[in-house]
Parts: C-alpha cells; sequence; structure tokens
C-alpha cells in the first residue's frame, strides 16, 4: 500500500509517501539514486519536508521504518533511517535495517554510517564497511546496554546487486566476496 490505498506495479513514489507492506508482500522502491527492498510487515516514511534536491545533487532526506525491515542502497547522500529505537545516518552507503519492538539490527552492508539512538540522540558508534563487516543491534537507553555486535541476518549479496544494478551501479565488493 501506497498512503493506505493499494499500489500497482510501477507507481510512483514519492518523497512524503508511506508504504506498507503485508504478510506475504514486499516490494522495491527507486527514488532518485537510491533503491529500498521493503521486506513483509513493514511500514516506512519518506519525510517529505526533509527531502531536497538540489541541481546536481543526489536526493537527501529522514527515512522512518516505523516497524518491518528494508535493505537500501544509496547513491551519494546524507540521509538518515530511524526506527523507534535507532538513527542510522548514511554517507552514500547500503544498509539493512530492522525495526523490532526491544531493539533495532543496523547492518551497514558497505560505506559509512553513523548509529544513534532515537531518543537521547546518543551517537553510538561510527562503522565504515567494505562487505557487511559490522552489523549490530542497538538497544533504547533503558537497556543495560545500547550497542552489541550481531551476526548477518536477513539479507545477501545477490540482493545488494540487484538494488544496485536498478541503478546502473555495482557494489564495491566482488562476486566472489562472501556468500551473505
Amino acid at each position: 500500500r501506497i498512503n493506505t490505498k493499494p499500489a500497482s506495479l510501477k507507481q510512483e513514489v514519492h518523497p512524503g509517501d508511506v508504504v506498507t507492506t503485508g504478510t506475504d508482500g514486499s516490494c522495491v522502491i527507486v527514488i532518485s539514486e537510491h533503491v529500498f527492498l521493503i521486506h513483509e510487515d513493514s511500514e516506512v516514511e519518506f519525510y517529505r519536508e526533509y527531502f531536497e534536491a538540489e541541481t546536481g545533487s543526489a536526493l537527501s532526506g529522514l527515512i522512518t521504518l516505523a516497524a518491518g525491515a528494508m535493505l537500501s542502497v544509496f547513491g551519494k547522500t546524507n540521509t538518515a533511517i530511524t526506527t523507534p529505537v535507532a538513527s542510522i545516518g548514511i554517507r552514500g552507503t547500503a544498509c539493512y535495517v530492522k525495526a523490532e519492538s526491544e531493539r533495532t539490527y543496523a547492518c551497514v552492508c558497505y560505506g559509512r554510517g553513523e548509529l544513534s539512538g532515537t531518543e537521547d540522540g546518543l551517537k553510538l558508534e561510527t562503522v565504515t564497511t567494505t562487505n557487511h563487516d559490522s552489523p549490530r543491534y542497538i538497544y533504547p537507553p533503558s537497556a543495560p546496554r545500547r550497542i552489541d555486535k550481531a551476526p548477518v541476518i536477513d539479507h545477501t549479496n545477490a540482493e545488494l546487486r540487484m538494488l544496485e544494478a536498478l541503478v546502473n551501479r555495482e557494489p564495491p565488493f566482488g562476486e566472489e566476496d562472501g556468500a551473505y
């Protein structure tokens, strides 16, 4: 669904839209140089007031993942993905984010990301990765630990290659790099 209405194949998604998927649903969205694979039972809002398209620059903005999971690849950008627990500042990279009630899973698949708490804005870690080097679980301020190492889950290099191909790019890792 887009803005609570049933979506159709090749329907345009614009900054300001809310995309939701059902139990058996998923979708791929291309906005400018960015591509999003939204998994089942997800709700994603692309905030209109934070997106800017300047001449010769890529779209930047704020994306809220209220529920579910999303794999994203970005062109040159200054974008943040927020969940109820965490904020992931994206600097032209790829990431997989999964919003759970008690924590957020974040894998900066390649590139640079700044991991912070949503409630308090506390900067927890900046990661620079080449191939799923630093996946993390991020917890709310009330948890005994705010951030922990995590395994690579629920996303693959094949999916990243497919998303990058939609905007005529290739990921920075080679075919031989990992079976993720």
